[in-house]
């Protein structure tokens, strides 16, 4: 199905490895253009070379750290004079400390703050002015599964919580200019992330490492955990034109786990 995303510039945060550079494979696949940060440059650069020469488009590799509004802004200017134009922003950037509560500091909670929620504010921000030019655009906020709580993830599952009620709030401000802002919920994805979450999980339990992923895949009515091109696919679709009455929605991508009525 052609989503008629040829030609689109879109801009990824966290873009060099996991879900993110799933998103901007995927993108660029479509024919996008894509812009895609990180803060380690060299990882960026093995990525975007990799996602060029999958796709033949261009993909453009920006170091900036999003804990500061200098990090988001510098990253939004360089990705609007390297592609022409923004159409597009994935907020995926901002891991946070995993663990039990009892075990993590004021500093721990405020990085996730800093590093997810209010870098995603940030860079919407610096994106607007792009879009408004343009007569629209589309947000995507990657935020995790904010719709049911899970332990050892106080810090980011807060965090994430406040990007799901930010994107609604922005959905209704933004909509009248033409942009769209929805949120998207992964669940259990097969990455880096969650094999951390997997020795985490394994060690506060004193079970296996084997045993807690058994037991995460059989709470999954899916029978699996996800994959990065679940996400991806699905935020190539929220971004494409086949989604413009999509504004404002919480999507979760997760196989049933979470299901809430």
């Amino acid at each position: 199905m052609d989503l008629g995303l040829k030609g689109k510039a879109a801009l990824i945060t966290g873009g060099s490895d996991g879900i993110g550079a799933g998103i901007a494979e995927a993108l660029s696949a479509e024919g996008a253009v894509v812009a895609i940060c990180a803060r380690n440059l060299a990882r960026l650069e093995a990525t975007a070379a990799r996602i060029e020469a999958a796709t033949g488009n261009k993909v453009v590799p920006i170091a900036a750290d999003l804990r500061s509004e200098a990090g988001c802004s510098h990253f939004v200017a360089d990705a609007a004079a390297a592609l022409g134009r923004i159409d597009i922003l994935v907020n995926n950037a901002g891991a946070s400390k995993l663990g039990p509560f009892v075990e993590l500091t004021d500093e721990e909670f405020v990085d996730a703050v800093n590093g997810k929620f209010l870098g995603t504010v940030r860079c919407c921000r610096a994106v607007i002015p792009h879009m408004q030019a343009l007569g629209g655009g589309v947000i995507v906020n990657i935020t995790g599964a904010n719709q049911q709580a899970v332990s050892l993830h106080s810090s980011g599952g807060s965090s994430n919580a406040a990007i799901r009620m930010f994107s609604k709030v922005l959905s209704q401000e933004l909509g009248p200019m033409g942009i769209r802002v929805n949120s998207l919920a992964p669940g259990r994805i097969q990455t880096s992330r969650a094999e951390q979450i997997f020795d985490i999980e394994a060690r506060v339990s004193g079970a296996t490492r084997e045993a807690v992923m058994a037991k995460m895949v059989s709470a999954i009515p899916s029978g699996r955990l996800g994959r990065v091109s679940d996400i991806a696919d699905m935020v190539c679709f929220l971004v494409s034109d086949r989604a413009s009455y999509v504004n404002g929605a919480a999507i979760m991508v997760d196989g049933s786990k979470s299901a809430v009525i």
